[in-house]
């Protein structure tokens, strides 16, 4: 059986070179390159939710591979796709770096410029350790594919949208319906998670920054076990200590908690920091929250714009969740988003701030009456991302509160 071999390049002469080399290998079979972090993400993602044996055996990491450094690359890659082995080739084959890339989980290291008989070595070695892993995992529907849990981050266009409140519904959502889940605030210097939940905890994210091998007992020990079931990681009490968790950090923290957790919502408020890129570009979905008005849509234009820019999110992968909708307002979702070039959910929330005032002064956002037509939809929000396990026969939607824009748009309405 040939060894699928995917290579990660982003440097169009690199390209040519590596598979050129590749499709010289006996029993090698290069598959379709990709061009940076995302896409290779995308792909292997794409690949095991079919089934572990549709993953290539190997997949061959530049140096230069962006937007994700190759290393942060490389430990994302082994702890979601455990059975994929990953050869970095490098220009620098010092024994730091050979020990840096073994730490992150690569299976080798290839020097450039590329040798054939040193690439051959190498693909054999890794290609044999893949198959004996998958071996040892077996096949069939039971094996890990390695996708691990969902991860959601929430956003605001800008302050006061509400992003903080959908976060939290849209994991007690997840959580009640049966899946096991986190709630990360990420809004680092201005997190109100743990005021919404009215929630003490001398542990923060930010211990977990400097941990480079997150260990489940370590996580744990991070976390805090809400009444409700939610394992919340809390924004620190100091905000300027926010700056201590980097990108790479954020990386690890999020990569740790999707292998725990099936589900892993992120605040990250309205102002991006690394950590909230890092983990807004590691996202199965990734949510703006933005209120129909001008000065709100507008900054929701400008942040799936700076996403797009800085190789965060494409457009069309951001999806925008209109808050406080009322059907009187000018500007209505279908106009949002064609403002803003992203989807819009088909879920909106309604207005309705005095039936959530009480919950919210109390710091008992978790107790909101079930009747609330805000819960109502931002639950029904959670079943249309698939947050929610929905019995059969039971129609995904928001409930008696929702307002769904494209419901409203075939049956002819604004």
């Amino acid at each position: 059986m040939p060894t699928r071999i995917l290579p990660a390049v982003g440097d169009a002469d690199a390209v040519r070179s590596i598979t050129t080399l590749l499709s010289q290998l006996p029993d090698a079979e290069p598959v379709s390159p990709v061009a940076d972090s995302t896409q290779l993400i995308d792909t292997l993602a794409r690949l095991a939710a079919e089934s572990v044996d549709e993953l290539p055996e190997i997949v061959v990491v530049h140096e230069r591979i962006g937007p994700v450094p190759a290393l942060e690359l490389i430990r994302e890659v082994a702890l979601r796709f455990p059975a994929v082995g990953v050869i970095l080739v490098t220009s620098d084959a010092s024994p730091g770096l050979f020990s840096a890339a073994m730490d992150s989980g690569a299976r080798g290291l290839v020097a450039l410029p590329l040798s054939y008989e040193e690439l051959v070595s190498r693909v054999q070695a890794v290609a044999q350790w893949s198959v004996g892993v998958r071996r040892h995992l077996g096949h069939g529907s039971d094996v890990f594919s390695g996708v691990g849990g969902r991860v959601v981050t929430v956003s605001g266009a800008k302050g006061g949208v509400g992003a903080t409140l959908a976060a939290i519904q849209l994991a007690l959502a997840a959580q009640a319906s049966g899946h096991s889940t986190a709630l990360v605030d990420m809004d680092l210097q201005a997190g109100d998670v743990a005021s919404y939940l009215d929630v003490q905890f001398r542990r923060s994210v930010v211990d977990l920054a400097a941990i480079t091998d997150i260990s489940p007992r370590v996580l744990a020990d991070a976390v805090f076990r809400h009444d409700t079931g939610v394992a919340l990681l809390l924004a620190p009490g100091e905000g300027e200590r926010g700056e201590e968790v980097t990108d790479r950090a954020a990386r690890q923290i999020v990569s740790a908690l999707r292998s725990r957790y099936e589900v892993v919502v992120l605040d990250c408020g309205a102002q991006m920091s690394g950590a909230g890129a890092a983990a807004v570009e590691m996202a199965d979905t990734a949510l703006l929250v933005t209120t129909p008005d001008v000065v709100a849509v507008r900054a929701a234009k400008r942040t799936v714009r700076m996403w797009d820019r800085l190789q965060i999110r494409k457009a069309e992968e951001t999806t925008v969740v209109v808050n406080r909708h009322t059907r009187g307002t000018e500007i209505q979702p279908p106009l949002i988003q064609r403002i803003t070039g992203a989807a819009v959910a088909g879920t909106a929330i309604p207005a309705n701030f005095k039936e959530l005032q009480g919950a919210v002064d109390a710091g008992r956002i978790h107790e909101l009456d079930s009747r609330s037509v805000v819960k109502q939809a931002l639950w029904g929000l959670a079943g249309e991302l698939g947050l929610v396990k929905v019995p059969d026969g039971t129609q995904k939607g928001g409930g008696r509160g929702a307002v769904s824009f494209r419901r409203r748009r075939e049956a002819g309405g604004g």
